[in-house]
């Protein structure tokens, strides 16, 4: 299931707070599934609604002036990025401020009691995904914006899912809350790999490509293009003769400097989406057009249940390990996707991975 619409900062509760050991001024909060490092000075209490901020929220000096004593900017805006670190051998995954420290910041006078959990504060505090720069290999010619009738592909990460989890993992209920006789719940898992994403369409008679944010005009110099037309993609489209989109990660040279190491581009597919019918095919609907199709398809790691109970941060620890593509490299993480045409799914990016790559 893909995120548009992004809660990077939003108001949280803190669910727990634990000592780190031989630290005496700082101590490690839990928001959801995330867990962070924050200064005891703050006088935080277990239960406290405060206003998150998520790792790669690129966020303005004026609110967080200490997160960088040397600020850059991003598109156009002075401040700094939220990455994953490790402080006194505690992964620290994000930003809790008091409420009363943004309310400077709001359009509107507001105090603080009028929020309630889960407000997003995204777009009023100037809050920007920030994203790694494309070279001009990818960056290619702008054709238009990304087409409106396709989703753009962003999982959720599974430590903002901690309530759904919740009712997956339940002995009682079927993913969509209905009760159910047999606690059976089958997931997908792939590998999620580190390229660029990419989309290709057919669309009423018309094929596009597209980068995350773009469709991009035809150029053979373009990373997008020449994978599409290595793979024959408007021919394959064509000839199935249905609206549909495909979705995966391109990787291989000149990519996010080519992590895998590999000596040609690959496009690999892990979504397929029915733009008339406005949903993605199953997982198995997938693998077998990709399949027939003789295309690449994004690594299965198999179908799995969850178990009862199971938690974001035991999810995440499942998230490392090594990358099909090359034995000697952290995979990124892994995808979980609902069997079922329409069912949910999240990732889990490997920490691992983070402190090392990120």
């Amino acid at each position: 299931m893909t995120d548009t619409t992004r809660k990077l900062a939003s108001i949280r509760r803190i669910s727990a707070l634990e000592p780190i050991e031989g630290a005496d001024r700082i101590e490690c909060a839990t928001v959801d599934g995330w867990k962070l490092v924050t200064a005891k000075a703050n006088g935080f209490k277990v239960g406290d609604l405060v206003v998150y901020f998520e790792i790669d929220s690129w966020i303005p000096c004026s609110i967080a002036a200490f997160l960088d004593k040397n600020p850059k900017t991003y598109e156009g805006i002075v401040g700094a990025r939220l990455r994953t670190i490790k402080l006194r051998g505690q992964i620290s995954q994000g930003l809790i401020l008091p409420i009363k420290d943004i309310l400077g910041h709001m359009p509107v006078p507001a105090d603080e009691n009028e929020f309630v959990e889960g407000y997003d504060l995204t777009d009023i505090l100037g809050i920007k995904k920030w994203e790694k720069p494309i070279n001009a290999q990818l960056a290619g010619v702008v054709k238009g914006n990304f087409p409106s009738f396709i989703p753009k592909t962003d999982e959720e990460r599974v430590q903002n899912m901690t309530k759904e989890l919740s009712k997956w993992t339940s002995d009682t209920n079927h993913w969509d809350g209905s009760p159910r006789e047999v606690p059976d719940m089958l997931w997908e898992v792939t590998e999620k790999l580190e390229g660029s994403s990419m989309t290709v369409y057919w669309n009423n008679g018309q094929f596009g490509v597209c980068s995350r944010n773009l469709e991009l005009i035809e150029d053979e110099a373009n990373a997008f293009w020449k994978a599409a037309r290595a793979d024959r993609l408007e021919e394959h489209l064509m000839n199935i003769g249905e609206n549909i989109a495909l979705q995966g990660e391109l990787v291989g040279p000149g990519v996010q400097g080519n992590y895998y190491g590999l000596s040609e581009l690959k496009f690999f597919i892990y979504n397929i989406y029915d733009i008339t019918d406005g949903s993605y095919v199953s997982p198995e609907a997938r693998r077998f057009v990709v399949n027939a199709l003789n295309l690449d398809h994004v690594p299965v790691l198999g179908l799995y249940k969850l178990p009862v109970n199971a938690t974001a941060e035991g999810i995440v620890s499942m998230a490392e390990g090594r990358s099909i593509l090359n034995n000697a490299k952290e995979r990124e993480g892994i995808v979980f996707k609902h069997v079922e045409r329409g069912g949910p799914s999240f990732k889990a990016i490997s920490n691992k991975y983070l402190l090392n790559n990120d």
